[in-house]
């Protein structure tokens, strides 16, 4: 009883007073580890830079800390929401675009301000009325499947170390014990890319030119470079395409900050309040965005590891983010990254886009969405069949012209946009949010099982 009672601080948790440097910091390490494969997928898969990547999930996670009181343990990476948005804009990572991409994830953490304000001034209930399950599951349903294509197309390339990828997520996932069962994309990636080395199908010698030391931030990459001639319409196409991508990632926000709050034991919905973490979530992801790096979601690996280690003093996450600072100064390390074979990345990507959309089908099945009523139905109806039926069409989008600009919406944009109207105007509203007892939704895009508390 002395011996634990030694290791606990006042309010009942392991903290980092009594735990010691030593400890802390490899629990600082683990949970950089626990957030590193999923954070940098996002990067290969879409052709931002790695090392940014790394930069911004660290330093966005410091200001949520410091926006939310430094109550709140959670870590913010890279989100896979809006993958359909920069696919949308820059469909092969072209370089010149991705910038406008950013711009328009920029203009999405725009929302969770707004939100946030919303919230500090009627309260959480009256605005998350806005966005019930049956509009935010079909949307996250159509983000996984509209992405299916591309993760099929990088697996064609090499099936073998896209099927070695897979099998290694699968059992780690399902069979893994302890951290094993949190970080399956690491192991599931670094088990393909051996079998690709050993059977020579890397190709390194970017990596003996990088060096190894620089800074993470390039300015040719940044939103501001594309100011010095300016495409008004891929801007404002940006914009409308990828704002609405936000309604899936707010929700995603709320679930992880409620299975925070169960795993912890504390209501963080209530304190620090849902505004702050919303905040803190929406300005990290404009910071990251401006400077070319993807947008920032608080991230349920790190939540799984809170649930392994019982240690929820926030300083572990904040030494976390310090580490993913540290690892961004490292180019030779980012070169590694991008030697990664396609078939790697397609084979990781076919789980996460098919665990996206099952997510999204959990999101409904959970908070019990009423599909006897015929609302219900024709929302998520129009939700499924606009998102993926327009991706698919012979355009790809939607296209319209004002004055002198063209804009065009993705199916993504246009269902999000449908559903919210329709939710709002058609009778028969039934969903509560309930911030006295917060659940955890099921969004979560990571691929992982939760570990309850």
């Amino acid at each position: 009883m002395s011996k634990k009672k030694s290791t606990l601080g006042e309010s009942g948790i392991y903290d980092a007073k009594t735990l010691g440097a030593p400890k802390v910091a490899i629990l600082g390490l683990q949970h950089m580890f626990a957030m590193f494969g999923s954070t940098i997928l996002v990067p290969i898969l879409t052709g931002l830079d790695v090392s940014t990547t790394l930069f911004f999930a660290g330093v966005g996670t410091l200001l949520f800390h410091l926006l939310t009181k430094r109550k709140v343990p959670a870590f913010l990476g890279s989100s896979f929401a809006f993958l359909g948005g920069y696919f949308a804009i820059a469909p092969n990572g072209e370089h010149g675009l991705l910038p406008y991409a950013c711009f328009g994830v920029a203009c999405a953490g725009l929302l969770y301000l707004v939100l946030a304000l919303l919230i500090k001034l009627f309260g959480t209930g009256r605005v998350m009325k806005f966005f019930p399950p049956v509009v935010t599951g079909p949307i996250i349903i159509a983000i996984g499947l509209t992405l299916s294509q591309s993760a099929i197309d990088s697996c064609s390339s090499d099936w073998l170390i896209a099927l070695v990828a897979i099998v290694l997520i699968i059992v780690c996932n399902i069979w893994g014990r302890g951290m094993l069962k949190i970080v399956p994309i690491i192991v599931g990636v670094i088990g393909s890319y051996l079998l690709a080395v050993i059977l020579q199908r890397v190709d390194f010698s970017s990596v003996g030119e990088a060096a190894w030391i620089g800074l993470p931030i390039h300015w040719d990459s940044t939103v501001f470079a594309i100011f010095k001639n300016t495409d008004t319409s891929l801007l404002l196409t940006s914009v409308i395409t990828i704002m609405p991508i936000a309604l899936a990632t707010i929700v995603e926000h709320i679930g992880d900050i409620s299975a925070i709050s169960s795993t912890v034991g504390k209501n963080y919905i209530k304190d620090p309040g849902l505004h702050r973490t919303l905040l803190g979530d929406g300005l990290a992801t404009i910071a990251a965005s401006l400077f070319g790096a993807p947008a920032n979601t608080t991230y349920g690996e790190n939540t799984g590891v809170l649930s392994l280690t019982k240690v929820f003093d926030p300083m572990v996450i904040r030494l976390a983010a310090g580490f993913a600072i540290l690892f961004s100064f490292c180019p030779k390390f980012a070169a590694v990254i991008g030697c990664m074979p396609s078939a790697t990345v397609g084979g990781v990507s076919l789980v996460l886009y098919g665990m996206i959309s099952a997510v999204g089908v959990r999101n409904v099945v959970e908070s019990r969405c009423d599909f006897s009523k015929s609302r219900n139905v024709i929302i998520a109806a129009l939700i499924l069949v606009l998102s993926i039926g327009i991706k698919y069409s012979a355009a790809g989008a939607i296209g319209f012209t004002v004055g002198s600009v063209t804009i065009s919406l993705s199916g993504l944009a246009v269902g999000a946009l449908v559903g919210i109207i329709l939710n709002a105007v058609l009778p028969g509203k039934d969903y509560v949010f309930s911030e006295e007892e917060p659940t955890d939704t099921g969004v979560n895009f990571a691929v992982m099982n939760k570990e309850k508390n």
